[in-house]
């Protein structure tokens, strides 16, 4: 417990969403003042936000340049999580506010949830499951694919990308990796390759980028159609980053063989729900498909991610010069 007479020398910190207690009780340590309000309104934040020194949030809300111009006394904005989209960063920064993220503390999770997407897509066995539950015993239609000798295309080989190909390295595929902004990042794990690269050997491409305006709807018909080969598609990055009826014509066309989706480009900007009345006829497409496996935005979201996201956030505020 923290002497109440050690409290709010930092200053105050808003919760704007839920995060595992050990946040709060790192930053409390540290002398700031928490406060938890994870229903707050729009209007309420912009009413508190003059006398906050920092705001904790994952998704609930998004802190455009309006908000971000009442944070007279706003020193740090800590990302539970990796994405920033929320955030218009460069306006924070250009205030002096320092913008953190914990894409560390779920790489692992988002690492392992990708190949297990991959290995239920590959060896039918979400399809599988659901006929056998159905008195349905179908041994031949269910044949699966091994992962061994194929080659998988990363793009983005960042935290996540890079825990993926850690994953993946026990299985004897070929494991390459495009990154727009690394080079020679080639390793044990992973060869370094350009785009054509990728393009003519894969056999399997997984994406791993932010959502930014370069990659919003990346993943198009165009995209699908430079592949030499049929592929299995795997999306753990960001919804928008593909275009969902693109992807669903090529799954039919047999351009791309599965598809395993953690994110939609349908999910509400929170990234809690969907908005059933906003979800077109190409929804039902893709999910009458039995060579789709779906998530819901679930792959960083693991109970040792959950404290892990929380301890690299706190030991950021701890080390940054605020």
């Amino acid at each position: 417990m923290i002497p109440n007479n050690t409290m709010d020398k930092a200053g105050k910190v808003l919760f704007l969403d839920s995060t595992h207690p050990c946040l709060q009780i790192e930053l409390e340590g540290m002398g700031y003042q928490c406060i938890m309000a994870p229903e707050i309104s729009r209007d309420e934040l912009k009413k508190r936000l003059p006398s906050l020194t920092g705001i904790i949030v994952r998704s609930k809300l998004i802190l455009d340049r309006e908000l971000l111009g009442l944070g007279h006394n706003l020193r740090f904005i800590g990302r539970v999580g990796s994405g920033m989209e929320n955030i218009d960063v460069d306006y924070a920064r250009s205030k002096g506010i320092a913008c953190l993220n914990s894409p560390e503390g779920n790489r692992q999770a988002v690492g392992e949830h990708a190949v297990g997407l991959l290995l239920a897509l590959m060896n039918k066995i979400c399809a599988a499951d659901r006929e056998v539950r159905n008195g349905v015993w179908k041994r031949e239609a269910n044949r699966g694919s091994e992962l061994s000798d194929k080659t998988v295309g990363i793009i983005g080989y960042g935290n996540t990308g890079s825990a993926f190909a850690r994953c993946l390295s026990g299985f004897g595929c070929h494991t390459m990796a495009y990154d727009k902004y690394k080079t020679r990042f080639g390793n044990d794990y992973v060869e370094e390759a350009d785009m054509d690269e990728v393009f003519r050997r894969a056999d399997i491409l997984s994406l791993h980028v932010p959502l930014t305006e370069e990659t919003d709807y990346l993943v198009t018909r165009e995209y699908l159609s430079r592949f030499h080969k049929p592929i299995y598609f795997i999306n753990t990055s960001r919804g928008r980053v593909v275009c969902t009826s693109d992807l669903v014509d090529a799954l039919y066309e047999g351009k791309v063989l599965g598809a395993a989706l953690d994110v939609l480009e349908y999910e509400d900007l929170t990234i809690d729900k969907l908005d059933k009345s906003a979800l077109p006829a190409k929804f039902q497409n893709l999910t009458s498909l039995p060579n789709v496996v779906l998530t819901p935005h679930v792959a960083g979201w693991t109970a040792e991610s959950k404290i892990k996201l929380a301890r690299v956030l706190a030991d950021k505020i701890r080390n940054v010069n605020l």
